[in-house]
């Protein structure tokens, strides 16, 4: 019965994370957090288990999803790299910082942080892309399949430092870097939504693997839980994916929102009250 609800958490938190670049963590992470309360079977199930087994997952969603996307060429490879010059340190930096939190004060500091994505999610859609100058940057040009073209573009240097805060707060949650990297290639970067979300889960690898590694080193991961949970994530990103060039994306990032307010607002109060 655990291995059958880990495949499942798997499938719907890579499912999840990859339709909007996100990664699989967002529902993987407050899923077992709140099965460690539940019942016996999970009660061992610390906070930085928890992350490090999440982080581990999401090498299998990364590359599942990039898989995928780089089909559909929209992954923007160049920008991703420079991205990832920021977010790879930070990320290994993140996971030392989970070290130090219980598990009544993760889940607090994980459930406000819950609720600023949805925030975000919910304001990304009322403003305009920032405009941004092209001769202090990187300027890019991508044609979907409509035949319509997007011009975006960012300063190397402004794009480095967000990733690296982005990076850290990956490494911290377990979550992947998306739920901040997306609206802010959205909305600072002018990026196509869709060249946002599959460069999004192109950076997750990498920086899922630099994570991983030193949550191995600190025996932060359940080898078990992670083999029932990795081909959910392969089998979810999957789905992700194709679920991304269907749906529209009102209805997703609808349905995403609600989905984190319910979550974060549960966190918060089973810290407060644990």
């Amino acid at each position: 019965m655990e291995w059958v609800l880990l495949v499942l958490i798997g499938i719907a938190g890579s499912s999840v994370g990859s339709l909007i670049g996100m990664g699989g963590g967002i529902i993987v992470v407050p899923a077992l957090l709140y099965l460690s309360t539940l019942t016996t079977s999970f009660s061992h199930l610390t906070p930085q288990i928890v992350v490090g087994t999440s982080l581990f997952t999401m090498i299998f969603t990364g590359l599942s999803s990039t898989m995928a996307y780089m089909k559909h060429k929209t992954v923007d490879y160049k920008s991703g790299l420079i991205f990832l010059i920021g977010s790879g340190p930070g990320s290994i930096l993140g996971a030392w910082v989970t070290e130090k939190l219980d598990l009544d004060s993760f889940s607090i500091y994980f459930g406000t942080f819950i609720l600023f994505v949805s925030f975000v999610l919910i304001i990304k859609d009322k403003f305009r892309p920032l405009p941004y100058k092209k001769d202090r940057g990187i300027t890019r040009t991508f044609t979907d399949n409509s035949g319509k073209t997007f011009e975006y573009g960012f300063n190397p240097a402004l794009g480095i430092i967000i990733a690296l805060v982005v990076g850290f707060l990956s490494g911290i949650f377990g979550i992947g870097g998306g739920s901040l990297m997306v609206p802010t290639m959205i909305l600072f970067f002018f990026f196509p939504p869709h060249v946002a979300t599959a460069t999004s889960m192109f950076m997750i690898l990498p920086t899922s693997i630099l994570s991983s590694i030193t949550h191995i080193a600190l025996g932060n991961v359940n080898w078990l839980y992670a083999l029932a949970l990795v081909p959910g994530a392969w089998i979810g990103a999957k789905v992700g994916v194709f679920l991304n060039t269907r749906l529209k994306s009102k209805t997703i990032v609808l349905l995403i929102r609600t989905i984190l307010i319910i979550v974060g607002i549960r966190l918060i109060y089973q810290g407060v009250t644990g």
